[in-house]
């Protein structure tokens, strides 16, 4: 098992999270149940899967809650490119949103590399 709070992605992944939910705030109140919902809920679930993953009995279980993490910082992606397409985002805010999630996401990946090279 594995400290998730001792994780440098998981630290990273919390830290993302206020970013995020600032960036929503200034979108259209139309977008409450949609873009707004859908990427608060996908950036609080990359730490959340972390943290859940790391309990788990083996390093192979744990991957899998990585992979969910991963798919997460994915979705966040497309959700920040559509945010921008749609004017609710501005350029500056996207670069600098999306360079934060794909340092997440590097990360991630590395991470599981190095758990998948111990099973």
């Amino acid at each position: 098992m594995h400290n998730y709070k001792e994780l440098e992605i998981w630290k990273m992944s919390v830290a993302y999270c206020p970013k995020i939910y600032k960036a929503t705030e200034r979108f259209p109140e139309k977008e409450r149940f949609g873009l707004i919902s859908q990427l608060n809920r996908a950036v609080v679930s990359v730490p959340s899967n972390i943290a859940e993953g790391s309990a788990k009995s083996s390093d192979k279980h744990f991957l899998i809650f990585l992979e969910n993490a991963l798919g997460s910082c994915f979705e966040i992606e497309t959700q920040l490119l559509v945010s921008l397409e749609l004017g609710f985002l501005p350029q500056h805010d996207y670069d600098a949103l999306s360079s934060d999630i794909l340092i997440i996401i590097k990360r991630i990946n590395n991470f599981m590399n190095f758990l998948s090279k111990n099973l």
